[in-house]
């Protein structure tokens, strides 16, 4: 009677240990599956002026997208369990409205983390654009301005769209004598950051501006 008691105690314990492994086995994948492989980080349309350049602040030809209008479902951590800080940023500029004149115009993206080293925070850009239209790119997470001065374990907590000329770093469109050229304008500007070895998915564009 013992034995049979004893062997039937030694089943159900290795039955458990058999559940208790398989349980610890799959349920973190199941978890990862979960974890989206990209997401839209924010999606805005808005019309600027050179008044509103010469009186963004702190910064000026600065427009600051934070708060509500960053996507609340962002991770904290872009380095784990998936990997964003390594893969890509799909930008997408769509310009609804620009002067007449074809004079080249961009926006710089700078990341405003929650914690920083260095520099404090890093920038991508739109690249140049001339006339009114949609303009996509994608961009290694690795590869732009400063992006090493971001501590992406801890997030991203704010974004600076910055409008500047074909000059460089410091040609900040509300310097210019020919401001009328950059101004007003009005655009749509969409980024979505793609986890390492994933390919952009346009199905996420939102329909409307800011419904992600």
């Amino acid at each position: 009677m013992s034995l049979s008691v004893s062997v039937s105690v030694s089943v159900k314990r290795s039955a458990m240990i058999k559940l208790l492994f398989i349980f610890l086995v799959l349920f973190p994948a199941t978890l990862l599956a979960q974890v989206p492989k990209q997401f839209v980080l924010f999606d805005v349309e808005f019309t600027y002026t050179k008044y509103d350049a010469d009186n963004s602040s702190p910064s000026k030809s600065h427009y600051y997208v934070k708060g509500d209008r960053l996507n609340s479902q962002r991770p904290t951590d872009w380095t784990t369990p998936v990997d964003y800080r390594h893969g890509t940023v799909h930008i997408r500029l769509e310009v609804l409205e620009k002067p007449a004149g074809g004079y080249p115009t961009t926006w710089t993206l700078c990341y405003i983390p929650n914690e920083g080293r260095g520099n404090g925070y890093g920038c991508t850009n739109t690249g140049l654009f001339t006339q009114e239209g949609v303009y996509e790119t994608d961009i290694s997470m690795t590869d732009f301005w400063e992006n090493e001065s971001i501590v992406w374990s801890k997030g991203i907590k704010q974004m600076d769209l910055v409008i500047k000329d074909d000059s460089g770093g410091q040609g900040h469109a509300h310097r210019r004598k020919d401001p009328e050229h950059f101004f007003p304008t009005k655009v749509r500007v969409t980024m979505v950051q793609v986890a390492t070895g994933e390919t952009y998915d346009p199905g996420l564009l939102p329909e409307a501006p800011g419904d992600f």
